[in-house]
């Protein structure tokens, strides 16, 4: 009996260890439609209305800011990240955007 229990301590160690060995933040958005964004065109509602709700927003010199993003990171292996950061002209429309992905 020993041994089994030695198993069992050794197999909740890792298993604690494995999942503190991983982060997600964030959230899943659709990236498909990133080639639909256009700058000076697309507006506040249209990329709320192709990516949903932002994970964050704030102001970057100025400008309202709105990312999408999802970040994943492992101990035991790459990291997995995507993100949108979407900056808005005083007008609401799209002044610029940086979308990035490790994918």
């Amino acid at each position: 009996m020993p041994a089994l229990k030695s198993f069992k301590m050794l197999l909740i160690a890792f298993v604690i260890a494995t999942l503190a060995g991983c982060a997600t933040v964030g959230h899943d958005f659709p990236t498909h439609n990133v080639d639909q964004i256009r700058i000076g065109e697309t507006t506040r509602s249209d990329i709320q209305e192709l990516f949903g709700e932002p994970w964050r927003t704030g102001v970057e010199d100025g400008k309202r800011t709105w990312t999408y993003g999802k970040y994943r990171w492992s101990a035991f292996g790459e990291a997995e990240t995507t993100d949108l950061v979407v900056r808005f002209n005083d007008d609401g429309t799209v002044s610029s955007y940086v979308f990035n992905t490790t994918e």
